[in-house]
Order: structure tokens, then sequence, then C-alpha cells
């Protein structure tokens, strides 16, 4: 067996472990969004950076549900799309544009979370955008972007837009398309997104009961940052990641093969 082959078959063996625990960690997320009902057949992505030197990143193979993602089969490419390991898939080169400019504009971003869930796309067609409405929506207000609709994710000149629409934020409406969520780990961008998508689900549940609704006070919202921490005891998304993993591997531990 040649050492490509046998790097095919078992992908472990020949990455480090920090890249290993990240590619873990990345199918969790694609098995999550999948359980949560938010995935979108095999459209849109949730890359996340391996560790090192070098630019590389982790993506879905093009084609299969986000129920099928394992950490062998998540695809190593580089900024411009290029597979940079050997793999048995393909990916989405379009699908990775807004990823490539998100990752290469902010170190920070390790991992760029992109959905298109129904209560996600109804409120990015609002004009108003998310309301302050709940208190769930309150934590992503506090750091919050919006980008203006320019068709399928195709064109590069659409980049540096959509970089500047993101700026240093953790959360970005894409407006008529969907949501997106950076995180320094692969389990502060899904944090992140599910407050994002449940405070778009309950002002889309909070407005089919009318239009009378009950803003929250400005300078609740003001400290709600401060509250965060205090509530989630500076964990972010470590807090709730080891519990959502023991969930997921209650119903199927295949993510981690």
């Amino acid at each position: 067996m040649s050492a490509t082959q046998k790097g095919l078959e078992n992908v472990r063996d020949v990455v480090s472990q920090e890249e290993w625990q990240v590619r873990v960690d990345l199918a969790a997320a694609y098995r999550l969004v999948a359980l949560y009902g938010w995935d979108d057949l095999v459209f849109t992505h949730i890359s996340a950076r391996v560790p090192g030197p070098e630019h590389h990143f982790l993506i879905n193979p093009y084609g299969m549900m986000f129920e099928e993602i394992t950490a062998s089969n998540l695809v190593k490419v580089d900024l411009e799309g290029r597979i940079v390991m050997e793999s048995n898939y393909q990916i989405n080169p379009a699908g990775f544009t807004i990823h490539s400019a998100v990752h290469a504009a902010r170190e920070d971003a390790l991992c760029v979370l992109h959905l298109h869930t129904d209560s996600g796309i109804a409120v990015s067609a609002q004009r108003d955008g998310l309301l302050p409405i709940s208190q769930q929506s309150l934590f992503v207000l506090s750091s919050l972007g919006y980008h203006d609709y320019e068709g399928l994710a195709l064109n590069d000149e659409e980049k540096p837009r959509l970089v500047k629409d993101l700026g240093n934020k953790t959360f970005l409406i894409l407006r008529n398309h969907g949501l997106l969520t950076v995180g320094k780990t692969v389990s502060d961008a899904f944090l992140s997104m599910f407050l994002l998508e449940r405070a778009c689900r309950i002002q889309i549940l909070a407005q089919s009961g009318g239009n009378d609704l009950i803003p929250i006070a400005p300078e609740i919202l003001a400290g709600i940052r401060k509250q965060e921490e205090i509530v989630t005891k500076g964990g972010g998304g470590r807090l709730v990641w080891p519990a959502l993993l023991r969930k997921l591997d209650r119903i199927d531990k295949s993510y981690c093969q």
C-alpha cells in the first residue's frame, strides 16, 4: 500500500494530533447543524483553520449531507480553495469564497460557520433586521454586522465589501441569504450560531402574533457583554461543547472516525 493510499484510509495517522482534534470538532459541528435542522441539503459550509504556520483549512466534501461528515472525510484546502492533501473528495470552490475572505482578513476567525436557515433568511429580508426583543438577541446585537446581497457567492470582488461589513464582529447577517458567525474555536462559532439562529426564530414567532412588540431598553443591551461573561464564567463555547459532544456520542459516534 502506498503512503498516499494509507493516508486516504487512515487520515488520523498522517496528520498532527492538533489537526485531528480540529477535524473531530468540525465534524461534530456539521452533525449538530444537521441534528438541529439547520442544514440545507449539501449546501452551506463550516470551515476551520488547521493549526500550524500554513494557511490551510478544513471544509466539507461537496455532495455529502452534513449528517455524513466525519473527521476523516473533511477536505484540506488553501486560501484559494485548492486541495492540499490527497482526498477521495472534492469541494465546492464557490462555497469557499465567503470563508476564504473571512479567514484571510481575520486571524482570530479560526472557524467560520455559514447557514441558510428559514428563520435566518426571513430576518435577513426584513429592513430593520434583528430586533432587540429577546434575551438571545442582545448577545447578537452587541456584535452584529449586515452585508447586502450581491448574488451567488462567486465573485472575488465581493470579498472586500463582505470583510468590511463583518469588521471585528462575531455575527453577520447576509441580506436575503443567511447567517454567518466566526470564532476562535469551532465551539465558539457554534455557540454564536445557536444564539443567532434562536434569536431569529424567536423574532419570527413573535411577529406572527402581530407587530406590537416590546423592545428591550438600550441601556440593558449596553451591559450585556459583562453579564455574558458572568453567566458563561468566561468559558464561551467551551462551557457547552463537552455536553454537545456527549449528546452526539449517544446518538452516533461516527463523526469521530
